[in-house]
C-alpha cells in the first residue's frame, strides 16, 4: 500500500511542477531514486518530451559531480539516446531543451573519460561533437569541454577584435610580452558582477607589473528584463552596464564578438583566460574563481 501511495505521489509532483525542478531537487538530496521514479512518472502521463531528456541528462551531471562515473555514464547514454531520437524528428535548436541536454551528456561522457584517465578519448569524442554539431547553439559548450581538457600549455585562438566598446582593443598578437586576463562577461551575469572587486584587486596589483585586462563580451539578442533587441539598440545597452558596474575596471578593453565566446568556449560566464608573455593559455577556467587561486597563477605567470 505505502508504495502505491508513494508512486501516486510521485506522479502528482511531476505532473504538478516542472520535471527537470523536481529531479535536480532530488539530485540536491543525493536521491537519485526519487528522481528516476519522477521521470518514469512523468513518462508515463506525458511521454518523452525535450524536458525529461533534460532530467534524465541532470542525473547524470548529479552522478558526474558524487564521482559514481559508472552511474554517471550510465544516465548520459541514456539520455543521449532519448535526444538523439527526438533530433530524428525535429530540429536541435526548435526549443530549448533538447541542446541542453544533449550538450549535458557530451560533457558527462567526456568527463568520465578523463576521470578514467582518457584524456586523449575524451578531447576526440569532443572534437567529433563539435564537428557534427558544429552549427547549432551546443557548438560554445563543447568547444568548452575540448578546452577545459586541452587548452592550457597551448597558444590562445585568435581573439576578434573589429568590433569593441569603449577605447580600441590592441590584438593578442601585439601583446606578446606581457601577461594577458582574458575575463569573459555578459551584461545579464551576477557572477560576473561579483567578480569586478577582485579582478580590479588584480590590476591594481600586477598591472604595473605588466598584467593587462581584456573583457570579451557579446549580443545576446536582448536587453534589461529580457526584452528582444537588435545590436544596435543592445549595443548601447552594454556600454551603460559596463559603466554603470566595470567602471572599476577602467583599463579593460571590450571586444563584442560572438565568435570569441565560440572560439574559447565560454558558454560560462564569467570564463577566465590567462595567457603568458608568449601568448600560451596557462590558465582556462569556466565560472568565478577565488581571488587568491587567481593571485597566485598571475604571479606564477609574473614570476614573482
Amino acid at each position: 500500500m505505502r508504495s502505491i501511495v508513494l508512486a501516486l505521489l510521485l506522479q502528482a509532483v511531476a505532473s504538478a511542477a516542472g520535471i527537470v525542478t523536481d529531479v535536480r531537487a532530488a539530485i540536491a538530496k543525493k536521491d537519485f531514486a526519487a528522481g528516476e521514479s519522477l521521470i518514469a512518472a512523468y513518462r508515463v502521463q506525458k511521454g518523452v518530451t525535450p524536458e525529461m531528456i533534460e532530467a534524465v541528462s541532470w542525473l547524470g551531471r548529479g552522478a558526474l559531480a558524487a564521482k559514481d562515473y559508472d552511474k554517471a555514464d550510465d544516465y548520459a547514454a541514456q539520455a543521449r539516446k532519448l535526444a538523439l531520437a527526438e533530433l530524428a524528428n525535429r530540429k536541435m535548436d526548435a526549443e530549448p531543451h533538447l541542446p541542453l541536454a544533449l550538450g549535458a551528456t557530451q560533457e558527462v561522457h567526456a568527463l568520465v573519460l578523463d576521470a578514467r584517465g582518457e584524456r586523449g578519448e575524451a578531447v576526440s569524442f569532443l572534437r567529433a561533437e563539435l564537428a557534427a554539431y558544429h552549427d547549432t547553439s551546443i557548438r560554445t559548450r563543447i568547444q568548452k569541454n575540448i578546452n577545459v581538457l586541452s587548452l592550457e600549455g597551448k597558444p590562445a585562438p585568435v581573439l576578434e577584435m573589429a568590433q569593441w566598446i569603449g577605447d580600441q582593443p590592441t590584438p593578442l598578437a601585439q601583446l606578446k610580452g606581457k601577461p594577458v586576463l582574458l575575463f569573459f562577461w555578459a551584461h545579464w551575469c551576477g557572477d560576473c558582477k561579483a567578480e569586478v572587486k577582485d579582478i580590479a584587486k588584480l590590476v591594481e596589483t600586477y598591472g604595473p607589473k605588466g598584467l593587462v585586462l581584456v573583457g570579451p563580451t557579446q549580443h545576446y539578442g536582448y536587453v534589461g528584463k529580457g526584452q528582444d533587441a537588435t545590436p544596435e539598440v543592445e549595443t548601447p545597452y552594454i556600454a551603460q552596464v559596463r559603466e554603470k558596474y566595470y567602471a572599476q575596471l577602467g583599463t579593460m578593453t571590450v571586444p563584442l564578438s560572438q565568435e570569441n565566446f565560440k572560439n574559447f568556449g565560454a558558454s560560462t560566464t564569467p570564463t577566465l583566460v590567462l595567457l603568458d608573455r608568449n601568448g600560451v593559455v596557462q590558465l582556462y577556467h569556466p565560472g568565478a574563481m577565488p581571488y587568491d587561486q587567481l593571485a597566485a597563477k598571475i604571479a606564477q605567470v609574473l614570476g614573482d
